[in-house]
Order: structure tokens, then sequence, then C-alpha cells
């Protein structure tokens, strides 16, 4: 392809979360640079907050927006999805398939394997973003899917993965990679490095994601109760988004009496929820590179996370913001230092010039485009070579 326009097609399941916000900026960043992007993934996951992001991108996408159904598990429905997406994908002529998740990877594996079996060029790469790596080998279904993703190797030109410690998961779980695999960061667009301030009435935390328990909203809601008993006085805490346990959590504020002090909103823009608080608490269970984490230090504000996934590789793995994955009172005795402590906020944030340069989405739109392009030459090279 020398330097020209690549066609490039992003695969994934559910258009909610890191992954879409991901693949929106890549499409942006990738279409700005005279590139043709498209996208096919799940119509049965997302709302009118997610309709509403698919029409600002839409612009970006000139092979166009392709959602049909695709089911989380593993299921008979999986035959019709695939065939839909070959039809789609085989009428593009991608150069590019680019698989996301679990599903989205597989997708772009399979179907980029069988146009290759007609003589069709085109790259096949995989970003885990977590997604298989969450389960236990031990078990039946960890053994089946992560059994699955090494049978995928084959199919694959490259992986691609948002952190070390995803990569690290991956050699471990699954085993060293036989394809080539490669480290690129997650980033965020340059108009989110911009300075959100607290309105007046912020809440003291902030809880913005998933409501469902992998991400540790229950473990949000505990800590918060033990910060208000270790601080002596009440405080004031916010939940932001939406996701199948709602009203479970619900059921837990108003059984601790925390009903009037934990405010519960639906999902919204995560620097518009930024301004509605002062420290951004992420209590997840398990992660790759959470989005949310990388947001929240761009738009300067003070993260206290759980020490899992990527998180350490942004904040620090000595940070003093860490507490392990559900230990509520670990989580409460931070969120107790931060709200006594004037100095705590300068010993958590990193420094913003390094930051920026590390976690921009023009540094991982240009990385991931480099290796398009390095896969693709190599590929023509082949070709050459056997005729």
């Amino acid at each position: 392809m020398g330097d020209g326009p690549l066609r490039i097609i992003h695969c994934f399941r559910s258009p909610i979360g890191g992954i879409f916000r991901h693949v929106r900026d890549l499409a942006e960043f990738h279409a700005k640079a005279g590139h043709d992007v498209g996208i096919i993934c799940d119509s049965l996951t997302g709302g009118s907050f997610e309709d509403a992001l698919f029409d600002e991108i839409r612009p970006h996408l000139s092979l166009g927006l392709v959602r049909l159904p695709i089911s989380r598990a593993v299921s008979p429905t999986d035959i019709g999805a695939f065939w839909r997406s070959f039809r789609e994908i085989k009428g593009l002529r991608p150069d590019v398939l680019h698989g996301h998740g679990a599903k989205g990877g597989a997708i772009a594996r399979l179907i980029g394997t069988a146009l290759r079996v007609n003589r069709y060029r085109v790259a096949r790469l995989y970003s885990p973003h977590g997604g298989s790596l969450h389960y236990d080998r031990r078990t039946l279904p960890g053994a089946a899917i992560l059994g699955a993703e090494r049978l995928l190797e084959p199919m694959t030109d490259a992986l691609v993965f948002v952190c070390d410690f995803e990569k690290d998961s991956y050699i471990r779980k699954v085993g060293r990679p036989r394809c080539r695999f490669q480290r690129i960061y997650n980033g965020i667009h340059d108009r989110d490095f911009e300075t959100v301030h607290a309105r007046p009435d912020a809440a003291d935390f902030l809880y913005i994601g998933m409501l469902r328990d992998l991400k540790g909203p229950d473990v949000f809601i505990e800590a918060f109760a033990r910060t208000e008993r270790l601080i002596g006085r009440p405080l004031s805490a916010l939940m932001v988004g939406d996701g199948p346990d709602r009203e479970k959590y619900l059921d837990t504020m108003v059984r601790l009496g925390l009903g009037r002090r934990i405010g519960l909103l639906p999902a919204m823009r995560a620097q518009e929820a930024f301004a509605l608080a002062r420290t951004v608490v992420v209590p997840s269970r398990a992660e790759a590179m959470p989005y949310i984490v990388l947001e929240a230090l761009a738009a300067r504000k003070p993260v206290i996370a759980s020490r899992v996934g990527g998180i350490p590789e942004v904040l620090g793995r000595e940070s003093i913001a860490l507490a392990e994955p559900g230990d509520a009172a670990a989580l409460a005795g931070i969120m107790a230092e931060a709200t006594s402590d004037p100095g705590w906020r300068a010993k958590v944030m990193p420094e913003p010039a390094a930051f920026r340069e590390t976690f921009s989405a023009s540094a991982m739109s240009a990385g991931l485009l480099a290796l398009y392009r390095d896969i693709l030459a190599g590929k023509a090279a082949r070709r050459v070579s056997v005729s």
C-alpha cells in the first residue's frame, strides 16, 4: 500500500465502555489522516447515549456502520452473525480487519482468514481489551475460552495489547504468542487534556462506569460508608452509569442509610461528570487499561483506584492511591486520607507532560497505523518472493 490510504474495519461486540471509546478515537484520527474506516458491532447493546456517540463519528466512517445482533455468550446465533459479517466485510474489501474483545477478535480473524483463502490480502489484528483474559484457566469455561484464543493465533497477524499487564496476562494464561505482538497504550483525545474544575456544590467522590459487580460499585458503596465512619462526619458521593445491577446497588444504598448522600445518575460524558465531584474512585475487581483513569487524570482530577490491570502503569506501581481489589476497608482508608490531607492531591497526580506524551490518542493511532502498514508491507514482500 506504500503511503496510500488504507481501508480499515473495526469489529467488536458491545458499543459501550472502553472498547467503544478506543474505536471511536481510532476512527476519527485515522479518517482525518486520509484513511477509510468502518465499524461492525452489536445492535442489541446500548441506548440513546450510545446512539448519540455513533452520530458523532458517522462522518468519519466512509466504509459505514453495520450493526447486527451479536450475543455476549457463545451460542448458535453466532453462525448467523458471522455469515452476515462476512458478507458485509467481503463487499468492503478491507486492507485491515482489527477485532476488539473476544467476539470481535474472533469475527475479524475468522473472516480475514476466509478472505485470505481467496487470495485476498488483509491484515488480521486482535486487541483483547481484558475480555477473555479475565477468565481463570482452572475453570471449565476459562479453559475453553483461553483454549480458543490459542487456536486462533495461527489466524492472527498481530496481537495488540493496551498495557503490559494485559500482555503478561495473555502469556500467563494462554501462552507466549506464536504470532507477532506489541504493546500500544490506550490514549485519549487531545481535547480531553483540559482541566475540569469541580462545581462549588461538587460531591466528595465520584464513581463513573458500568453498574456491574466486575467494576466494583458495591465496593465503592461500602468504602464510602466506612470513610464516613473514619472521618466522623457526613460526606457526599455520586454514581454515574447504567448497567444490569443498578437496582441492587440502589437497594444497598437505601439499606445502609446512604440514599440521601449518594446520588445515582445515568451515563453521561466523563467531562460532565468530573465537574460534579472532587475525586474519582475506580474500585474495579478486574481491568485492562480503563479509559476513565486516563480521562480523569487528563482533566486533572485525582484518582483512587484498585491495583488491577494497567492502572499501576498509569498511577505508578507504588502509588498511595492504589488499594487491593475488593478491599473496601483499604479503599476507605485512602478515601479518608484524600479527604483529610490537603497535600494528598499533589502526591498522586502524574507529571502532565510525560503523561500526555505516553497516553494520547495521537500516539496510539500513529502506533497502530505503523503496525498496520508494516504487516501489509510484509505480506506484499512475501507475495513477491513467492511469485
